[in-house]
C-alpha cells in the first residue's frame, strides 16, 4: 500500500505529553543526552551508531565486497558517516527505498598541522574554523578534542579527551567597551585555546598516549573541539533541554531511533548520516559525494535489478531530510518571518523554501503531515523572513543527486550553532516517533 491509500485524518495540534506516556518523553531525551556525550566527534558518532545497530542485529557490510541483500539489518561506515538499512522479508514489486538523511558533523575548530604552540608562555592549541560556529558561545568553556589519528598502516584510532583547554575571554578591565560594541573576535588570533604552561607539551604525544600508540606512528589526524559539559533538562516543567551538537545528532538519534523501530514495511528503509554538512557535504563521506548513491545501487544490484531497475526503485523512494531549524527567538522577533513562528515543544518542524534552500514541495508536505497523523504528533511550518536568506541542508543535494521526493524537517532550536544549543525536551522524540511512522508509510 502506498502512503496516499492509507488516508489522512485532523492534524494533530496537541502538546505531546498529553498523547504520549511522559516517562517514553523523557527516557527518549535522556537517551539522546547519551548519545551525544558518546558522539564528541563525527567518527565517534558513527561508531556509536554502528555500536547500536549492532546490538539490534544489524550486520556490518564491508564495502570491498559485494553488497549483503538478504532481509534484516545492514550498515557500513564510510569515516565520519554511517549508513544503515533495513531489507525487508519479502521486497514487494520493483522495490522502494524509504531514506532518512541527516549529519553527524557540527561546527567546531580542527587542530592545524604542528598544532602545539607556546604563547606569551602559555602552552596554547593551533586550531581552524570548522564550519560557522557562534565563536563568542565558545568562550570559557571546559573543552574537549575528540577524532581520529590514523597510524602508518592504515589503522584509525578513535580518541578523545576529557576537559583539557580553554578559550579564556579577555576581561572587561581590560576591554571598558565589550559590552557596548559586542564580543568581536579574530578567527586567527584571538581563538587559541590554552591548555598549560609547559613550554614543551606536544599535544599528538598526548593524544597517542590516551590512543595507547607510539606518537612517532601516527602519520594523519581528524581532531576536532567538543564542549564538555553534558546535556540537560531543566525548567520548571523539565521543558527545555541544553546539549551540543543538537544541530544534527538529534535527527541523528531520531533515525536510529526509526529505523530499528520500522520493521513493519515494505520499503526498503535506509539512514543516512553524512559527514561535512556543516562544510557544504562536498567529500566522500558527504551528502554531495556518492555514498548513499553507492549504498542505493549496491543494494539494487544485491537484488538482481539492473540499472534501469534501480531507476523504477528510485522513482518510487522517498527521502526525510532531518536536521535542525529555528524556534523563533523572543529577543529578535523581527528576525522571523512575522506569522509562522516555530516554539518548542509545539512540534517538529516542516522546512519550506520557495528558492529550493530546503527541498520541500507540496507534495512532500502531504507526506510529511500524513507521517505526523500517524504518529499522533504535532508539526508546525518554518520559513525565513524574506530579508534574511536561510541556511540549507542536505535535502536539495539529495533530491538534485537521486531525483527523489525529499522533505525537510527537524527540531526546533534556539542559539543554533552555539557551542551549547537549546531545545524542547519533548521535540526529540516528537521526531523519532514522526519520523518511525515516514519509515512505515
Amino acid at each position: 500500500m502506498g502512503w496516499l491509500d492509507g488516508g489522512m485524518s485532523a492534524i494533530v495540534t496537541r502538546p505531546i505529553r498529553a498523547l504520549h506516556p511522559s516517562s517514553a518523553v523523557r527516557g527518549h531525551v535522556d537517551d539522546l543526552i547519551d548519545f551525544v556525550a558518546a558522539s564528541p566527534s563525527s567518527f565517534h558518532a558513527a561508531a556509536e551508531g554502528a555500536r547500536r545497530l549492532e546490538e539490534a542485529g544489524f550486520r556490518r557490510q564491508d564495502e570491498a565486497e559485494p553488497f549483503d541483500a538478504s532481509p534484516g539489518g545492514h550498515y557500513l561506515v564510510r569515516d565520519g558517516a554511517l549508513l544503515a538499512w533495513r531489507i525487508p522479508q519479502e521486497v514487494v514489486g520493483d522495490g522502494r527505498f524509504s531514506i532518512l538523511g541527516a549529519h553527524t558533523d557540527s561546527p567546531a575548530f580542527k587542530l592545524k598541522p604542528a598544532p602545539s604552540v607556546t604563547t606569551a608562555g602559555w602552552s596554547g592549541l593551533g586550531v581552524e574554523v570548522y564550519g560557522g560556529p557562534l565563536l563568542n558561545s565558545w568562550l570559557d568553556r571546559e573543552l574537549g578534542l575528540a577524532g581520529r589519528l590514523v597510524t602508518a598502516d592504515g589503522t584509525e584510532h578513535l580518541v578523545r579527551t576529557g576537559p583539557i583547554m580553554r578559550i579564556p575571554q579577555l576581561a572587561i578591565h581590560l576591554d571598558r567597551g565589550v559590552n557596548d560594541k559586542g564580543v568581536q573576535l579574530d578567527k586567527q588570533g584571538q581563538t587559541m585555546p590554552v591548555w598549560g604552561l609547559d613550554p614543551e607539551a606536544d599535544i599528538m604525544a598526548h593524544l597517542a598516549g590516551l590512543a595507547d600508540i607510539d606518537p612517532g606512528s601516527v602519520l594523519g589526524y581528524d581532531v576536532v573541539s567538543f564542549d564538555t559539559a553534558r546535556g540537560a533538562v531543566f525548567g520548571p516543567d523539565d521543558e527545555f533541554l541544553a546539549c551540543g551538537r543538537l544541530d544534527n545528532l538529534s535527527s541523528v538519534h531520531a533515525g536510529l531511533t526509526a529505523l530499528i523501530e520500522a520493521t513493519d514495511t515494505e520499503a526498503i528503509t535506509v539512514l543516512a548520516g553524512f559527514d561535512h554538512e556543516e562544510v557544504g557535504s562536498g567529500s566522500r563521506s558527504g551528502a554531495g559525494g556518492p555514498v548513499l548513491a553507492d549504498v542505493l545501487s549496491g543494494i539494487a544490484a544485491g537484488l538482481g535489478r539492473d540499472a534501469d531497475g534501480l531507476r523504477r526503485m528510485l522513482s518510487a523512494s522517498v527521502c526525510l531530510s532531518a536536521d535542525a531549524g529555528h524556534a523563533v527567538h523572543p529577543n529578535y522577533v523581527g528576525h522571523h518571518d512575522p506569522v509562522n513562528q516555530p516554539l518548542p515543544n509545539r512540534g517538529t518542524l516542516l522546512k519550506l523554501n520557495a528558492n529550493q534552500r530546503y527541498a520541500t514541495d507540496a507534495v512532500g508536505t502531504a507526506l510529511w503531515r500524513t507521517a505526523c497523523d500517524r504518529a499522533q504528533v504535532p508539526t508546525q511550518d518554518f520559513v525565513s523572513n524574506n530579508a534574511l536568506p536561510c541556511g540549507s541542508t542536505i535535502g536539495p543535494i539529495t533530491a538534485t543527486r537521486l531525483g527523489i521526493t525529499t522533505i525537510d524537517v527537524g527540531i526546533a532550536l534556539l542559539s543554533m550553532h552555539s557551542a551549547r544549543e537549546l531545545a524542547g525536551a519533548d521535540d526529540p522524540y516528537s521526531l523519532a516517533r514522526a519520523a518511525t511512522a515516514f519509515l512505515t508509510l
